[in-house]
């Protein structure tokens, strides 16, 4: 009983030790879901507030960028824009702390911009490829039957054939 309440207290004191370092490596990005050629803004208190830190924004296009101390204590902030050519999709910014070779890292989503005359496609497409089940039970059952007689008719020739019977 001693050794589980021990194991149990040790469980709470690595979660609780672990909690603030998490909440510590967190990057803002806003705004998040962004379309392609707006501006983005990062920021996290991560890296502290006394150095200057690298952003990537190389997944989306943008390169690298600067963060330098902001005006709220403990974090470095930074700003780059998204391409006007960037694909709809969820990018991963990286920012890396210049003391410690440390890094924290955050999603960017980038959408469609309908005012811009990109829009998302709807429906189907008329290729006149069309699949081998059609709208009619009937055609589909007159089909499948056509097959099995074809089948059946291949493989009577064969074995005709292999006892030597000739065709």
């Amino acid at each position: 009983m001693r050794h589980t309440a021990r194991l149990l207290t040790g469980f709470a004191l690595l979660g609780a030790a672990a909690a603030p370092a998490h909440a510590a490596g967190s990057l803002d990005v806003y705004p998040s879901n962004v379309v392609p050629g707006s501006h983005v803004t990062v920021n996290t208190p991560f890296c502290g507030d006394k150095d200057a830190a690298t952003g990537d924004a190389g997944a989306v296009g943008a390169g690298t960028f600067l963060l330098a101390p902001s005006a709220h204590a403990g974090d470095v902030v930074g700003q780059f824009q998204v391409p006007e050519s960037a694909q709809p999709g969820t990018y991963e910014i990286v920012v890396k702390c210049a003391e410690g070779n440390r890094q924290v890292k955050g999603d960017l989503v980038v959408a469609l911009n309908a005012a811009h005359g990109q829009m998302q496609p709807r429906g189907s497409l008329k290729t006149g490829v069309g699949g081998a089940l059609g709208p009619d039970p009937v055609q589909t059952a007159v089909g499948v039957a056509a097959l099995a007689v074809a089948a059946a008719g291949g493989t009577w020739l064969l074995h005709r054939r292999a006892r030597g019977d000739g065709i």
